[in-house]
């Protein structure tokens, strides 16, 4: 008896030593390569920032991040596909104030719910837009726009790239707080609406910064303010519109998803890389150069930070009756 004891006993410890070693050699996230999923055409801002980002979170995660484009209806196919796939930590959503502020509100019939069926990981980046008159505006600054507007109620327009698109929210937000009325254009991407603004048939765009910046620099627009809180980094020459109208802030913002339940050492270790790779000085140039700040938060930072955003873009859209018909 004593020497089974003393058997067993010793089995027992030679386990108790062994097992340590077994889960240390248990292999840790990840260990194959990543699918990222872009819900916008390849070629666009969101398609390129994801390929600048996944680069560098690919080199610290040690794998490969690959872009998988699944655009259309607005970003919702890539994001229910997103929202689906196994919470595992190989399926991941760049997504976008469009997909995940803006969409519930303009389309109460997704698939999904943004806020139940996904694990917010990282808020990433910020790209602001810049308000565009042509040459022959008589405003030179916001306030005189707004007060040309006033003295001139119900002619003037404004152009957009379509009907509940950030462009149209955010002309909405800026009639709504400075008090004018102006007729919405919609037009099929603001590129197509660039020629009317520059011959003088359109009086104003809210543009994004990258597209918009070069028409200003080659002479053919006037930039009057940029719609992010402060100054912009990206184009510190012009002045905010929140110096005239306080508070008015409009930017597209990029954020990291996972489906919902992902574990939260995963959620914790690609929130750690997310934000490693937008403070790395490689990174930050070439997001500049796509006309986007970078940014960098925690899962409950970023959650919070989108409750608030999907909250003003839903009252504008209540209020001002807005809809993507």
């Amino acid at each position: 008896m004593k020497r089974s004891h003393f058997v067993r006993a010793g089995a027992l410890a030679l386990c108790a030593t062994a097992l340590p070693a077994a889960f240390a050699q248990q292999p840790t996230y990840p260990t194959k390569p990543i699918r990222l999923v872009v819900p916008f055409p390849a070629g666009g801002a969101t398609d390129l920032f994801a390929r600048t980002l996944s680069q560098k979170m690919g080199e610290k995660l040690g794998t490969t991040l690959v872009i998988d484009n699944k655009p259309g209806a607005g970003g919702a196919i890539g994001s229910d596909l997103a929202a689906k796939a196994p919470a595992d930590g190989y399926t991941l959503l760049l997504a976008t104030s469009s997909t995940h502020s803006i969409g519930p509100a303009i389309n109460p019939k997704l698939p999904y719910d943004t806020v139940r069926d996904f694990a917010p990981i990282a808020h990433v980046g910020d790209a602001p837009s810049i308000m565009l008159v042509p040459n022959s505006s008589p405003a030179k600054t916001v306030r005189e726009w707004i007060d040309y507007a006033k003295k001139n109620p119900g002619k003037l327009n404004y152009a957009s790239s379509g009907n509940g698109t950030i462009v149209q929210l955010t002309a909405e937000l800026f009639k709504s707080q400075a008090g004018v009325f102006v007729t919405h254009i919609p037009y099929k991407g603001t590129a197509l609406a660039i020629p009317d603004l520059i011959s003088g048939k359109v009086d104003v765009l809210f543009d994004s910064l990258p597209t918009g910046m070069p028409h200003v620099r080659d002479g053919r627009l006037r930039a009057l303010g940029v719609t992010s809180l402060k100054r912009s980094p990206l184009a510190p020459e012009l002045p905010a519109i929140a110096d005239v109208l306080p508070g008015f802030e409009s930017s597209t913002w990029f954020g990291l998803y996972g489906p919902k339940d992902l574990p939260a050492d995963i959620v914790a270790r690609v929130n750690t890389v997310a934000n490693e790779a937008v403070r790395d000085p490689e990174v930050r140039d070439k997001l500049s150069k796509l006309g986007i700040a970078p940014a960098g938060s925690t899962p409950a930072q970023f959650a919070a930070m989108v409750a608030q955003d999907a909250g003003k873009w839903k009252k504008i859209i209540t209020d001002r009756k807005i809809t993507s018909d």
